[in-house]
């Protein structure tokens, strides 16, 4: 990388910093951001949450069952 390279690449950051990139700009993009979002409604969190932890229990279920087989089957070959 040539000198002359690095010697933009540390003033265009400069600049960056002296347009005011500073914590009160990006807490008010944040804040802009926010409020893009769609929220989820009660009842639409409470369904989707109740799917989720119904999942993990039958996957961890699951995967205690197959865990118990293999563990009995090493406990009669071994």
């Amino acid at each position: 990388m040539a000198k002359k390279d690095i010697v933009k690449k540390e003033q265009s950051t400069d600049k960056d910093t002296a347009q005011g990139n500073g914590a009160a700009e990006f807490a008010l993009k944040t804040k802009e951001e926010l409020g893009k979002v769609v929220w989820p409604s009660r009842q639409q969190l409470i369904s989707e949450s109740a799917a989720v932890i119904l999942m993990v229990i039958l996957v961890s279920t699951i995967i205690y069952l197959i865990d118990n087989v293999f563990a009995w089957g090493a406990g009669k070959v071994f």
